[in-house]
């Protein structure tokens, strides 16, 4: 596959901030929506889930909030895999807004089911790896930068 996937979402009132931006927890929840898209599209859909008890399960995300973005604007979260093995999923994130970029979020998935992680059924793994993007965006991989290294540093006056 050459192309990211896609989903779409509009801003909603109840998401803005005392900023007048979208507040901090509902870029996660549209990156969180874009996961579910994807994991729909790979064959872990809603009749997956409710049958076997599996999903993903994310245990690390890295989120970057690059520029802010207004009421009602309508969002494009184009996804990518970035790689997987027998039972995690690395995915990357980036919201769009008119055609720019707001926002990536990084996430590590575990696949898991009601006794612990799992490993990806046949089908489920063959689907992913056909939705795999080779090679990595700039910022993939990348940890917070350290501050003050353990001790508390104040601006100078």
């Amino acid at each position: 596959m050459d192309e990211p996937l896609r989903y779409s979402a509009t801003v909603r009132p109840e998401w803005i901030d005392y900023n007048g931006h979208l507040s901090e927890p509902y870029y996660v929840l549209v990156f969180g929506d874009a996961t579910t898209a994807l994991m729909d599209r790979a064959g872990m859909d809603p009749g997956y889930r409710e049958a076997t008890g599996r999903s993903l399960y994310t245990v690390e995300a890295h989120v970057r909030y690059l520029r802010e973005v207004g009421p009602g604007a309508a969002l494009e979260v184009r996804t990518r895999l970035l790689g997987r093995d027998a039972k995690r999923l690395r995915l990357w994130h980036e919201l769009h807004v008119e055609g720019r970029l707001r926002a990536t979020e990084e996430l590590m998935c575990l696949h898991v089911g009601p006794d612990g992680a799992e490993a990806f059924p046949a089908d489920v793994a063959a689907a992913l790896d056909a939705l795999h993007v080779p090679g990595e965006p700039e910022h993939a991989g990348r940890s917070i930068a350290a501050v003050g290294r353990g001790e508390v540093r104040r601006p100078s006056t």
